[in-house]
């Protein structure tokens, strides 16, 4: 198979609009997750906020149950006909998710700050300038295009079933 032929095969693995539909829904599913834990953990919500004034420790611990949740969720519904069985399989699919989605973050962060570090851009609504919130929609829309991909080639694989 030539190169050309290879690439057209995970090009068309990964235009599944359902796939993607689903991928996205688990990322909302997952920031949801990762927001609740954050707010509960520093806001007063539990026990007197238990990580008041630690609030990146408190994103640390919603940002994994957040990439844990996604990962079952995308296992078990949005890839569910993909990645190998077995407990082994399973582990390795986790480990390659934490680290893709490590790098979508990096991304995310890094796309937020030449936004915001790099450019004199203000976008105001009602007084009061959004950019910084504009720009961190497009860093997560920048990640989660990342993610998408690495996760549909790297963890799941899918084009090896629809080659």
């Amino acid at each position: 198979m030539s190169v050309a032929d290879l690439l057209r095969a995970r090009i068309q693995a990964l235009a599944s609009a359902g796939r993607i539909g689903q991928f996205v829904s688990v990322g909302v599913a997952g920031a949801s997750l990762e927001t609740v834990i954050v707010a509960l953990l520093t806001g007063g919500f539990v026990v007197e906020a238990v990580l008041a004034g630690r609030p990146l420790v408190a994103k640390a611990i919603g940002a994994e149950a957040s990439i844990t949740l996604m990962f079952l969720l995308n296992d078990n519904w949005t890839f569910a006909d993909h990645g190998g069985a077995g407990p082994v399989a399973l582990v390795r699919r986790w480990l390659k998710s934490h680290l893709v989605r490590s790098v979508g973050l990096a991304v995310a962060f890094a796309t937020l700050y030449v936004l915001t570090a790099w450019t004199d851009i203000t976008f105001v609504v009602a007084g009061g300038d959004i950019w910084p919130t504009v720009a961190n929609g497009i860093g997560i829309g920048v990640g989660l295009s990342i993610n998408y991909v690495a996760e549909s080639l790297l963890t799941w694989r899918v084009h090896d079933m629809e080659t």
